[in-house]
């Protein structure tokens, strides 16, 4: 048994770095902090079936996918079969317990959300942002960002006001957006990561839904279009230059391929540092650029 807990441990560390901990081999899903994440978080789980060909999965809630593992090849069909119905074990409690966090997210979503009081138009972060609050909620000094998917409030990102910013532990992200406007036919809808980007959208006339990070714009933009198949979507995207791979005009360009929809980026002019990626970071250097 000993032998099956190291190898498993290689497994998890082969994937998410070096462990200070053994997996417990229960056939339950647990949970556990992946290195690098912020201190507190349990996004890291995984599963070990220690009878017969010792077999489990593994992966990360934050980042999504499904890691298998099994201690040994079958030797024939019968370990073949077993090892199988592990795997789709695993899967099932995974979605199962993912389900689970899940509501329990919305319904506590839909407490702070209903307490709230609307937000302060001088929060520090707006000010920062230099955007209004567009129906924000606030509670104690937190902006409250509400995430819907098929119209219903399902998570929360909370900023503070030095602008760090949380999703609710457990809260659904994939395909869920935060949405700026009214979808209206014949008006496109822009789809971008931040919020605060889509409120500089919003300020400029035009309907957006803030997928909140670049991962989420492709299913944020499929989501959308399965809803308004006539509805033309452009993607808002980031430009992250200084980032190797330019992770957010991939995203983006992904994103519009998938949906069928069109895709933009911030024109940079000539003068402006490399530092800037999204269209709010564009027009609060341009009113700092006016000022001077």
């Amino acid at each position: 048994m000993d032998n099956i807990v190291i190898a498993f441990r290689d497994a998890l560390q082969s994937a998410f770095g070096q462990l200070d901990w053994l997996p417990v081999p229960d056939g339950e899903i647990h949970r556990f902090r992946v290195p690098d994440d912020k201190s507190g978080s349990q996004n890291g789980w995984y599963i070990i079936y220690p009878d017969g060909i010792a077999s489990g999965a593994f992966g990360s809630w934050k980042t999504g996918g499904t890691n298998t593992w099994c201690s040994r090849e079958p030797v024939d069909a019968r370990e073949a079969e077993q090892v199988r119905q592990r795997i789709e074990q695993a899967r099932r409690q995974r979605e199962a317990e993912q389900h689970q966090r899940q509501q329990a997210a919305a319904e506590y979503a839909n407490r702070l959300w209903r307490d709230a009081r609307r937000a302060d138009p001088d929060h520090p972060y707006l000010l920062a942002k230099g955007v209004r609050p567009y129906g924000l909620r606030q509670r104690g000094d937190e902006l409250l960002v509400p995430l819907y998917a098929d119209g219903a409030l399902v998570n929360l990102q909370r900023i503070k006001p030095d602008g760090s910013k949380r999703f609710l532990f457990g809260g659904r992200i994939k395909g869920s957006y935060s949405p700026l406007g009214s979808i209206t036919l014949g008006k496109p809808l822009l789809v971008c990561e931040g919020w605060a980007t889509g409120a500089t959208l919003h300020a400029n006339g035009y309907t957006a839904a803030c997928a909140m990070n670049a991962g989420n714009l492709t299913p944020v933009a499929l989501a959308l279009r399965a809803n308004h198949p006539n509805i033309e979507i452009i993607i808002a995207g980031d430009d992250d230059r200084m980032t190797e791979g330019n992770p957010g005009r991939t995203a983006a360009n992904a994103a519009a391929i998938a949906c069928g929809g069109l895709v933009t980026f911030p024109e940079w002019p000539a003068d402006s540092p490399q530092s800037l990626t999204d269209f709010n970071d564009l027009a609060a250097w341009s009113r700092q650029h006016e000022q001077a």
